[in-house]
């Protein structure tokens, strides 16, 4: 049995969309900016790593996690959502250690494989 995990660094939330839905997850984004203190990174219109469809990501620490998680689970407007820590470990952190808002979607579980060994 592998040793627990216990450090977190902090956390991604990944918001994923199509081109439909984009205005939405605008509007998700800008409630995140105005209320909570986190890093929003860069929008991604087309699949892009293990992310099997469009989506922006989040960073939050681990002191927010009681705050940005609720907002999004109540405010989400039908989106997607991916939350993971970051430990180190980016396939655990997406996969075994992961949590979703909405649809669990398909990760390219092998290209996080890829980048971890190399």
């Amino acid at each position: 049995m592998k040793e627990d995990t216990i450090e977190i660094a902090g956390f991604h939330a990944h918001v994923y969309f199509d081109p439909t839905s984009r205005d939405i997850a605008a509007h998700v984004r800008e409630g995140l900016g105005a209320r909570f203190d986190v890093q929003l990174g860069r929008w991604f219109d087309k699949p892009i790593g293990p992310h099997p469809k469009g989506m922006y990501q989040v960073a939050f620490l681990p002191n927010q996690f009681d705050k940005v998680v609720p907002w999004l689970m109540l405010n989400r407007h039908g989106l997607d959502i991916l939350v993971h820590p970051e430990t180190g470990d980016a396939v655990a952190d997406h996969t075994d250690h992961s949590l979703w808002l909405g649809k669990k979607l398909d990760l390219n579980v092998e290209f996080l494989r890829q980048i971890t060994t190399t």
